[in-house]
């Protein structure tokens, strides 16, 4: 059976564009978003309210541009600058000042003309003194030791005479002219940029050391007053620097003091300064796990928790958000032409594609921004106009991730060293799919064999190449499907799975189907097609699972001369394969382990199995609780287990 998958080619909700310069584009950040409609409801009140985020989800799915909307949306009127003075009673305390935004500038230049002319009536008094010395010496005959003297005024007076440029005070921050609220991204930064710091200062004495509150720098707590401040992969802080930034965030004042506790910046600290920021922060599901639990109690009370989409659905009105889309980025980069239809229609294609979800477009809206520009990149090197269909099918050659083009190494040293075979058949081995990354499919060639036990207390299920938690628990679940089909008695037995070629560990259930039928092939001496690949979970009671990345899967045992391809029937409306493949391959769409094993193993033995199948299929017998099998080996329906 044969199932031809057709893209959506419905028109572009209706639009009548010739290029994306028709196109017209919100002027403000909060209205590009695209597909995150709960997440630009819960920012706008975010900003009105002054609550702090975080967003949980995939990269590129537009986190940091929520972010920077928010940003648009504080009141430009209430930034402020802030001032460090010189203190006369504690020079290791500077005083700190806030005053209104852009009046900081005019402040310190007021002081630097005042210090700028008090310096220069000094200077020509002393040049006046020093040319009286000489001019007296020369009138005596000492000229040379009024030389000396002039030179010993000059030291001293350069020593010890109070430098007008020490009481200058520093702009630590400045909204001088600022457009809108500060967004400060403060991702990755250590604890000296992200809470403030005082330099070391190398002359710490004999009156040519640095002021205190010049060394003084502000971090990007203190830049993001009244502002946003964005930290994305929050879990990467230290957790002394999460525990700060969670007193930033109650007191709304942080005191800057030298992070490094050997510099001379380490006996400096300021007065309190102003932090009042709105912080969002950002990550993967794991961020969550090594975030400070009182910072996240802190945000949770405080504000709001986001979980980004990753999918939206294939409607006309989303497809004329992802022509908006488009245009936004041609917008945003300035250097490549305008898409045409047929250009930005390929485009709604390949997020098609990249969602790997029957009727959705992928949200993942950076790496289709980075296919965007590099068709763009390809049509200005020609001296295009406009950017065509033929320029967006170029650069997806030629913006290949880094797991596609290492998927392409793999296939190629395997084929070099037969790792999978596309033709013939072999007992107990099956060309398994799986994905590298999230965009690349790779053959994974699964091996099965049956042996007297190891132990004489029972057989066991022995499955080596570096499976993780959730790829183990698939094998127990197929133990139990093989024990009800074969009928032998397995429990003399060991069997060993073997994933070929896994240097970097299996994780998923997606070869459960290719496990189930390479053992079965091993167990009854029943060879399997070799033209053949398959991808599928598998339930206890035989049923075939949907599962992800199915193009990527389908592309990559096209690419590597496979013939015919098994996938679950729930996935059938998710493919969508490029064209050059559609009339490589033979699609077969199955639900039960039964269809599995009758479109890929051979031979005259194959209909007794096929029997047993259809027994254990048709009637759903009940299944042995394998928790159960594990806690009780020694019992007789104990089952198989994997060690």
């Amino acid at each position: 059976m044969e199932t031809e998958i057709s893209p959506n080619d419905e028109e572009l909700a209706g639009e009548n564009f010739e290029d994306t310069s028709s196109i017209e584009v919100p002027k403000l950040l909060i209205d590009q978003i695209i597909g995150q409609d709960h997440a630009v409801e819960v920012v706008k009140k975010a900003a009105s309210q002054r609550r702090h985020v975080m967003m949980i989800g995939t990269p590129g799915t537009g986190k940091s541009m929520l972010a920077k909307a928010m940003a648009e949306l504080l009141p430009k009127e209430e930034l402020q600058d802030i001032l460090a003075y010189p203190n006369p009673e504690d020079n290791n305390n500077p005083k700190i000042r806030t005053i209104p935004a852009g009046k900081g500038r005019e402040i310190v230049m007021a002081h630097k003309m005042e210090a700028r002319k008090k310096s220069q009536s000094r200077n020509m008094l002393m040049m006046f003194l020093i040319f009286g010395i000489v001019m007296y010496s020369f009138y005596v005959g000492q000229l040379l030791w009024g030389i000396i003297a002039a030179i010993m005024m000059l030291i001293l007076t350069r020593q010890f005479m109070p430098r007008e440029e020490a009481m200058i005070p520093k702009l630590l921050v400045s909204n001088f002219e600022k457009d809108h609220a500060p967004y400060i991204d403060a991702t990755g930064t250590h604890a000296g940029a992200l809470l403030g710091d005082v330099r070391h200062d190398p002359f710490q004495s004999g009156g040519l050391e640095t002021p205190s509150h010049d060394r003084v720098e502000s971090g990007d707590i203190h830049k993001s007053h009244r502002g946003v401040l964005f930290i994305d992969e929050i879990n990467t802080l230290r957790l002394e620097s999460q525990q700060s930034l969670l007193t930033a965030l109650q007191e709304k004042e942080y005191a800057i003091t030298g992070q490094s506790e050997r510099s001379s910046g380490a006996l400096v600290k300021t007065e309190p300064v102003p932090c009042d920021f709105i912080m969002v922060a950002a990550g993967n599901l794991d961020a969550m796990e090594k975030m400070h639990p009182a910072l996240r109690s802190r945000i949770k009370g405080y504000g709001y928790e986001l979980y980004m989409r990753e999918s939206m659905e294939d409607t006309p009105e989303n497809r004329s958000y992802l022509v908006r889309f488009v245009a936004q980025e041609v917008m945003r980069d300035g250097h490549i032409p305008d898409f045409d239809k047929s250009a930005v229609e390929e485009v709604i294609q390949e997020a098609r594609r990249r969602a790997g979800r029957k009727g959705h477009l992928t949200l993942k809206l950076r790496d289709l921004g980075g296919l965007v520009r590099v068709a763009g990149d390809i049509a200005h090197s020609e001296g295009a106009t406009v950017t065509t269909a033929h320029h967006v099918l170029a650069a997806k050659k030629m913006a290949r991730s880094i797991e596609q083009q290492l998927a392409d190494n793999y296939l190629e040293r395997r084929k070099d060293y037969q790792l999978f075979s596309k033709m013939g058949a072999a007992v107990g081995k099956v060309n398994g799919l799986a994905v590298m990354g999230s965009d690349s499919g790779i053959v994974l060639p699964i091996m099965a064999e049956v042996t007297p036990p190891q132990s004489q207390a029972e057989g066991r299920v022995i499955a080596t190449g570096m499976l993780k938690d959730i790829a183990k628990e698939a094998v127990l679940n197929v133990s139990a499907v093989l024990k009800k089909v074969t009928g032998k008695d397995v429990i003399k037995q060991d069997i060993h799975i073997q994933f070929v070629g896994t240097y970097e560990g299996v994780e998923g259930d997606s070869a459960s189907i290719s496990i189930a039928t390479a053992v079965i092939s091993a167990l009854e001496n029943i060879p399997i097609d070799q033209s053949v690949a398959m991808t599928g979970s598998l339930s206890v009671r035989g049923d075939v699972l949907p599962i992800g990345g199915v193009t990527y899967k389908i592309e990559a045992a096209a690419q590597a001369g496979i013939k015919k391809i098994i996938i679950p029937k729930s996935n059938a409306d998710d493919v969508l394969i490029e064209d050059i493949y559609k009339d490589k391959v033979e699609i077969i769409p199955v639900t039960t382990i039964t269809e599995v094993i009758e479109h890929s193993l051979v031979g005259s033995k194959k209909d007794s199995i096929l029997q047993k199948l259809r027994e254990f299929t048709d009637m759903k017998l009940e299944i042995p609780d394998i928790s159960d099998a594990i806690s009780n080996p020694n019992s007789s329906s104990s089952g198989m287990q994997q060690t």
